[in-house]
């Protein structure tokens, strides 16, 4: 595995086109200015509402961002004369901005449309209250702007959990999926997993377009697990939450018996817990997997057996003075079957 030598990507910036593409159903955004500024780019994920600008102090304008034109913006630009009223947009306009939204479908004079058709800036009508279009558009800019990698690996959801099977090409992870899937629990990506991180501390695990559910079996060949196993068998994405290193077994290597040492391992500044899964022919790794989903839901919820275990060890050598070991049944009665 080579997750500390994993090549980082982000997006500098996405056309306003694309933008508008991306989120004309969903934020039911209408081009007043028909796709005159399509060809801007957004080059900043946090958004704007410009009444500052509007009323003339510009020297703190963060105009390279969307800016939002909510009630209080509309407001202001009716109760001004109609001298005032375009001084104010030439104010605005001079810069060079990505678009402008005008939410609670507000009505807009055809002075502002001409200006802005004039400048090639965009203007989209959304009838969606400001604070929900702020919150979806905020999330959306959000995740178009998020780090990125690309891990060499399966990730499986086993048990709800986001466990992604790392390790040397040809050890054997889409084997193991593959034993996974058959169990019931399901897909998220096999070879190439793009991951994302989304606020803080959160790993967002998918597959790409082109191989999606397909998974390559050495000695067989691709097979579509969609189509074999059902939909049932696929997620789309999932969140990361536990990293498994596959390796071969070495005598000479020590590994983790109690497991009180918890590794970790940064993944995108993200650290996550890191199970490094000594390998060998007739080991079972696909219940250790499984193990391995059930015991991070037990700590997820406050138990951790290694601690347990070690509280229980502590009581016991507490109590040096005890000449004989308690066994777990004190007595046997008789058994004839």
């Amino acid at each position: 595995m080579r997750l500390n030598n994993i090549k980082e990507t982000q997006k500098r910036s996405i056309t306003v086109g694309y933008f508008y593409e991306a989120n004309k159903d969903r934020l039911k955004l209408k081009s007043l200015t028909n796709e005159e500024g399509f060809h801007r780019e957004i080059t900043d994920k946090n958004l704007h509402r410009p009444g500052l600008a509007l009323a003339g102090y510009v020297q703190l304008f963060t105009y390279n961002r969307v800016q939002i034109f909510g009630n209080t913006e509309m407001k202001y630009l009716q109760q001004l004369s109609n001298d005032e009223r375009m001084k104010s947009l030439h104010t605005l306009l001079q810069f060079e901005l990505p678009c402008i939204i005008i939410t609670n479908d507000n009505p807009i004079e055809a002075e502002f449309i001409a200006s802005a058709k004039e400048k090639k800036i965009a203007i989209f009508q959304s009838p969606m209250e400001t604070t929900s279009l702020f919150y979806l558009l905020s999330d959306f800019l959000d995740d178009q702007f998020a780090r990125q990698c690309v891990i060499h690996g399966s990730f499986v959801d086993v048990y709800g959990i986001g466990l992604m099977l790392a390790g040397r090409s040809g050890i054997g992870k889409s084997e193991i999926a593959l034993d996974l899937i058959e169990r019931g629990h399901r897909l998220v990506a096999d070879d190439v997993v793009t991951v994302t991180r989304k606020g803080e501390g959160i790993l967002m695990g998918a597959g790409t377009d082109l191989v999606k559910h397909f998974m390559e079996i050495r000695g067989l060949g691709l097979i579509d697990v969609r189509s074999m196993f059902g939909v049932r068998a696929i997620r789309f994405q999932k969140r990361v939450e536990i990293i498994v290193e596959l390796m071969e077994w070495r005598p000479d290597e020590e590994y983790t018996r109690t497991g009180l040492d918890n590794d970790t391992i940064s993944v995108l500044d993200v650290s996550l817990p890191w199970v490094k899964l000594p390998i060998f022919p007739g080991k079972n790794v696909t219940v250790i997997c499984e193990v391995i989903a059930l015991n991070y839901l037990l700590k997820h919820y406050g138990y951790d057996a290694a601690k347990e275990f070690s509280k229980r060890l502590e009581g016991v050598l507490a109590q040096k003075s005890r000449q004989i070991e308690d066994r777990v049944i004190n007595y046997f009665e008789h058994d004839f079957e």
